[in-house]
C-alpha cells in the first residue's frame, strides 16, 4: 500500500496540482495532509476550495497547521505573535480574502492524528508532537529531538513546518519531516512530498521515499508578487529563490 505525504501547500495551488499528478501516477491510495493549506501564497483561497474538492473524490485525512491556526484564531492585532512584518501583511491577506466557511474549515482540522495501517501505528503532526510551530530540521541533533517525542507511542511520526525534508529513527520510532509542497527552502524549486510504501500490512515493514516535483514556480511567482499586500513581491521571490523562509522586514 502506497501512501502521500503532504504539507505546507501555502496557497500554491499549481504545486499542489502537480504533487497530487504525481501522486495519482505512483498509486498511491491515501493522502496525509499535515497543515498550513493557504497562508502567505498566491491563492489561499482557492487552494482550499481545491483541497476541499479532492476530499470528496480521495481517501486523504488533513490536520492543522500553524499557520491555518493563525487565520482562525489570532484577533486583529498580530503584532502580538511572533511574526515578522511580512507575515502579518500575509496573515491579514489571507483573513481578509478566505470566506467564512473555509475559515470554519481551518478551524474544525485536528492538531493532530494517530493512524493505524496494517501494523504500522502512524502519528501525524505539524511541527513536533509538543507543538505545531515546534522545528525538527535537518542535521538536528538526536538529542533535541528525544524530548519532542517523549510518551508517543507511534512507529511512524509525520511532520513539517521547517519546510526542509528530513529523517530520523531514535529507538524503534521513525521521524519524518515531508518538506514543503508550496514554499521549499532546499535551495531548489520543487514541490516535495513523501510516499509511504507498506508492501504487507501484516507486517510493521515499510519504506520512505522524498519526491521532487518540478512544476511551474515561475507562474506562482508571478501571481504572489502582484498581490495587494505589501512585501507579496518577497515572499513570491522565496519561491524562486527557495533559500530562506521569509525576509526578516519589508
Amino acid at each position: 500500500m502506497k501512501i502521500a505525504i503532504m504539507s505546507d501547500i501555502h496557497g500554491n495551488i499549481d504545486a499542489l496540482n502537480a504533487v497530487i499528478d504525481d501522486i495519482e501516477k505512483e498509486g498511491c491510495e491515501k493522502i496525509l495532509i499535515l497543515g498550513d493549506l493557504a497562508m502567505a501564497g498566491p491563492e489561499p483561497e482557492e487552494t482550499i476550495n481545491l483541497l476541499k474538492t479532492l476530499i470528496k473524490e480521495k481517501d486523504i485525512t488533513i490536520i492543522q497547521g500553524n499557520t491555518d491556526e493563525m487565520i482562525v484564531k489570532y484577533p486583529d492585532d498580530q503584532s502580538t505573535y511572533m511574526l515578522d512584518t511580512i507575515m502579518i501583511e500575509a496573515l491579514k491577506y489571507s483573513q481578509k480574502v478566505i470566506s467564512n466557511e473555509n475559515k470554519e474549515f481551518l478551524a474544525d482540522l485536528p492538531p493532530y492524528k494517530y493512524l493505524q495501517i496494517g501494523k504500522t501505528k502512524i502519528l501525524m503532526v505539524h511541527g513536533s508532537p509538543r507543538k505545531n510551530d515546534e522545528s525538527i530540521l535537518p542535521g538536528q541533533p538526536i538529542e533535541s529531538i528525544a524530548p519532542m517525542i517523549k510518551n508517543i507511542d507511534a512507529d511512524l511520526i509525520f511532520c513539517g513546518h521547517t519546510h526542509l525534508p528530513a529523517g530520523y529513527q531514535i529507538k524503534n520510532m521513525t521521524i519524518v519531516n515531508d518538506g514543503s509542497v508550496g514554499r521549499t527552502f532546499t535551495g531548489d524549486p520543487k514541490a516535495c512530498y513523501v510516499i509511504l510504501d507498506i508492501p504487507d500490512l501484516n507486517k510493521n515493514e515499510f519504506a520512505i521515499e522524498h519526491r521532487f516535483i518540478s512544476y511551474d514556480f515561475k507562474k506562482s511567482f508571478e501571481k504572489l508578487k502582484q498581490l495587494p499586500f505589501k512585501g507579496a513581491d518577497k515572499l513570491a521571490n522565496a519561491l524562486i529563490n527557495a533559500t530562506f523562509r521569509h525576509p526578516d522586514e519589508l
